[in-house]
């Protein structure tokens, strides 16, 4: 099944963020009036450079999610990369969600020697259960393998599980937001996204 911008912004607006405040101009390519002399956004062409988080975090997410995510999820992209951009709308998400993106991206460097998003998937996965992350509990201010459980695998996890397709391609009958939904999603774990019946809690 292929997870969809729509799916997205479905999950964001049962977290309080409305669809205008995902543009789709946030994807657009940059242009010479969109960023500065160093490359980075200015928040022209409808992007807000305080408010979206940077390309390497949006390419970090993404690649985290293609580990977590069931093999038979498509369009992962598209899907996080609107999640991602929508949630930074809070700011004290969006800090925390950086800081830890950016933490794993540098370890990544530091260990394998490239960005994390530019390792082989088996090799993501691999970095992700040496730091503890698969088996870590999800604490917001915790060690770095809880904040990466917190405000990387579980906010995508969330993201999936309260998707309407998310929710569709792993059988969840009541997706989050209806009886039962947010249950099924506190269930599920890092090692078995195919499924709801583990172990392994967090609100996202």
């Amino acid at each position: 099944m292929r997870l969809t911008r729509r799916d997205a912004l479905t999950v964001l607006a049962g977290l309080g963020v409305t669809g205008g405040a995902v543009s789709l101009t946030q994807f657009d390519p940059p242009t010479a009036d969109s960023t500065d002399e160093a490359g980075e956004s200015t928040g022209a062409d409808g992007a807000d450079g305080d408010d979206t988080p940077p390309t390497a975090v949006r390419e970090t997410m993404v690649a985290a999610a293609e580990v977590v995510y069931p093999s038979a999820a498509e369009g992962v992209s598209e899907f996080v990369e609107t999640y991602v951009v929508g949630r930074a709308r809070d700011d004290s998400r969006r800090t925390a969600m950086v800081d830890a993106a950016t933490e794993l991206d540098d370890i990544g460097r530091d260990w394998e020697g490239a960005a994390f998003a530019e390792l082989p998937e088996g090799d993501r996965d691999r970095l992700l259960r040496e730091l503890g992350v698969d088996a870590a509990d999800p604490i917001p201010d915790g060690t770095l393998s809880e904040r990466l459980r917190f405000h990387v695998v579980n906010e995508l996890l969330y993201a999936f599980y309260a998707s309407p397709t998310g929710g569709r391609l792993v059988g969840i009958e009541n997706p989050i937001g209806h009886p039962g939904g947010a249950e099924s999603y506190r269930r599920a774990t890092m090692d078995d996204p195919e499924t709801t019946d583990s172990g392994g809690e967090g609100d996202g």
